[in-house]
């Protein structure tokens, strides 16, 4: 099943929280939606899920206007919110045979799907303790296994893995990929560069409520193939010599060296012992210098103009280490 966005728009006041965005997906594709924190991710989410309703735009959940039909596209859809939603008090099997009952899933049913999907989500050790005492990981497994209680053919997952553990959101990326193999077409937010590219088949770039490219991870990352990129580790972020380096290694392009990483690019193979050595004859400390493969990153931060710093920035802050 599709969906068709087009020139939505949604503000806050004097705040132009999404402005004329206009993508569609495919029926069975995995797309995200990528930006920094107050980007407009979960405007747009909140927009395509019937929980804010739009200035200006269209929406079309498969044949259904959603524009008109909330409440008809919305029997379409799962949401797995950035902040659970479930309650504290109920154990995790009543939380999700009560979702079952608030879509209309019969009630001999519930109970055979909340014990299926437990243990697909490996939850089943914990049917029965309090939502409340789950951790971080669980709460996120059990929230999108509320989300598609009733078999919904769309999914849309805001911010899936943010503020959880390493090993949980491991986990839940194989759940996605899962149930996308499964024909479940999915819409991601993230801010974690990372993520989109290991997941999504194409992305959109959302920067201060706009979309400013829509493409498949393949496209976007094709021009980066015969670039050469090395990272180099310095002891202090600040003060080095950025003029007389570069004039050293001209063929080099020097970022600039935020938080002691110096950043490297080149047509050709960066000459990182060359530089090392030249930067500790200026008297400047090498901790680590590596060569890396360019990545989405690459890709986002010249379309954009965003540095992936503040993107990290925004992950250290909502506790993500995944």
């Amino acid at each position: 099943m599709s969906i068709r966005v087009s020139n939505l728009s949604k503000a806050f006041g004097d705040v132009q929280a999404v402005a004329d965005v206009s993508f569609d997906i495919a029926q069975g594709e995995l797309f995200g939606l990528l930006g920094p924190n107050g980007a407009g991710k979960t405007t747009t989410i909140n927009l395509l899920t019937g929980l804010a309703r739009p200035d200006s735009g269209t929406i079309a959940v498969g044949e259904v206007d959603s524009s008109h039909d909330v409440k008809a596209a919305q029997s379409l859809i799962g949401v797995v919110p950035d902040e659970s939603n479930l309650y504290p008090e109920l154990s995790g099997l009543e939380n999700l045979t009560f979702c079952a009952a608030l879509y209309g899933v019969r009630k001999r049913e519930r109970t055979a799907r909340a014990r299926r999907l437990l243990d697909d989500f490996g939850l089943s050790d914990a049917a029965n303790r309090k939502f409340a005492g789950y951790s971080k990981g669980m709460k996120r497994k059990l929230t999108i296994a509320a989300g598609i209680i009733h078999q919904p053919p769309i999914l849309f997952l805001d911010e899936p893995t943010t503020g959880i553990d390493v090993a949980s959101a491991r986990q839940i990326r194989q759940l996605i990929a899962a149930l996308n193999a499964d024909g479940v077409t999915i819409l991601l937010t993230t801010h974690y560069i990372e993520e989109a590219e290991r997941l999504c088949g194409r992305i959109a770039f959302i920067v201060r409520g706009s979309i400013v490219r829509v493409d498949r991870v393949s496209d976007l990352l094709q021009p980066l193939h015969e670039r050469h990129v090395a990272v180099i580790e310095l002891s202090a972020p600040d003060g080095w010599p950025t003029e007389a380096i570069a004039a050293a290694f001209s063929r080099c392009r020097f970022g600039t060296a935020l938080a002691g990483r110096l950043r490297v690019e080149s047509d050709e193979r960066v000459p990182v012992g060359a530089i090392v050595r030249w930067l500790e004859e200026a008297g400047i400390e090498v901790t680590e210098a590596r060569r890396v493969l360019p990545s989405l990153e690459d890709v986002f931060v010249e379309v954009t103009g965003i540095e992936a710093d503040s993107m990290r920035r925004d992950r250290e802050k909502s506790g993500g280490r995944s």
